[in-house]
């Protein structure tokens, strides 16, 4: 569409503590190795690293 703006809506940021960044961190370090969540959490974060610039 030519000339058009629309854009979607930035999604929302959920806003963690540090302290349930620590408690996620200590989680994390415990996964076996390889483990597919792992992956998927890298993933989120630049999921959550690109709605945080679409602000």
């Amino acid at each position: 569409m030519a000339g058009s703006d629309a854009r979607a809506p930035c999604p929302p940021v959920v806003d963690y503590t540090a302290a349930e960044q620590a408690r996620a961190a200590d989680e994390v370090e415990g996964l076996p190795e390889g483990a597919v969540i792992a992956r998927m959490l890298s993933d989120y974060a630049v999921l959550r690293d690109q709605a945080r610039a679409c602000r």
